[in-house]
């Protein structure tokens, strides 16, 4: 019977997953070509409004603290950078202009900057102020950020993690894997599903951040300075097939050839050479 079980196995996780699974194209391609299709198992208005009530919650603590909003001069400086990249977010998807985006700084110390589902967009303090961010870079930084969101990053990795638990605790269930077997089977799926397609996201925000910056009149090659600087606070970071970002050299490579790329579009926005 177990041996029966185990041979209608991948065609019975085949049949769970296919039910709510579906292929989709969240962006255009831009001119860095970003086009590949994302396999989503929940929807974007799911995400989107639990990413609305996160957000609320952590300016809410924030404002506890008094780490919300401290200083209006970097908030002005902040969102007005904010708003001429979202003023070029309809080139990868023509909704996004449109979404109820939020900007707010918040005081810490942590090298931190992110953007939720729906363009609800935090950068902390200590990005900004230990590493002495120029406007460029800022941009670099915000346009990654928002480049995850136009992706729907955040929507495709909870997809993975729904059809990485069906397919656990299906397998689970029919060969009689205990606990512990199940941690393990967890531990190759996070292995091999999720951090190569984390590193594939990291790549996908660089490019289309980097065209963002650049059609908004920042200068693209602000994103090469941006990460060294970053690098240079990460020193001891693990091997790139241990992480879930890009190793630091191959990120430069990267960065710099689709600076180079978009370099036109930077000139065509008014951007100094």
């Amino acid at each position: 019977m177990r041996a029966l079980l185990r041979n209608a196995l991948p065609a019975l996780l085949a049949a769970t997953m296919a039910v709510a699974c579906q292929t989709v194209q969240t962006t255009g391609g831009g001119t860095v070509g970003v086009d590949r299709g994302q396999m989503m198992m929940v929807s974007a208005q799911e995400v989107e409004q639990a990413s609305a009530q996160q957000y609320q919650q952590v300016l809410a603590e924030a404002r506890k603290q008094n780490a919300l909003n401290r200083d209006a001069a970097t908030v002005q400086r902040v969102r007005r950078i904010a708003n001429r990249l979202i003023g070029q977010t309809g080139v990868f998807r023509k909704d996004a202009p449109a979404w109820q985006w939020e900007v707010n700084v918040l005081s810490s110390k942590e090298l931190n900057a992110w953007c939720m589902a729906g363009g609800k967009i935090a950068i902390y303090t200590g990005l900004v102020d230990q590493l002495k961010l120029t406007d460029d870079e800022i941009a670099a930084v915000m346009g990654h950020e928002i480049a995850h969101a136009l992706r729907e990053h955040a929507r495709e990795r909870i997809s993975k993690s729904v059809a990485t638990g069906i397919g656990v605790s299906v397998a689970g269930a029919l060969l009689g894997v205990g606990e512990s077997g199940q941690s393990l089977m967890g531990q190759v799926a996070k292995v091999t599903f999720e951090l190569p397609n984390s590193r594939l996201h990291e790549t996908e925000a660089d490019r289309i951040g980097i065209e963002l910056a650049a059609r908004a009149g920042f200068d693209p090659r602000a994103a090469v300075t941006l990460w060294d600087k970053m690098a240079s606070r990460s020193a001891g970071a693990p091997p790139e097939w241990l992480s879930t970002h890009p190793s630091h050299a191959s990120r430069q490579r990267d960065l710099n050839d689709y600076a180079q790329r978009v370099m036109p579009l930077y000139r065509q926005a008014g951007g100094r050479q």
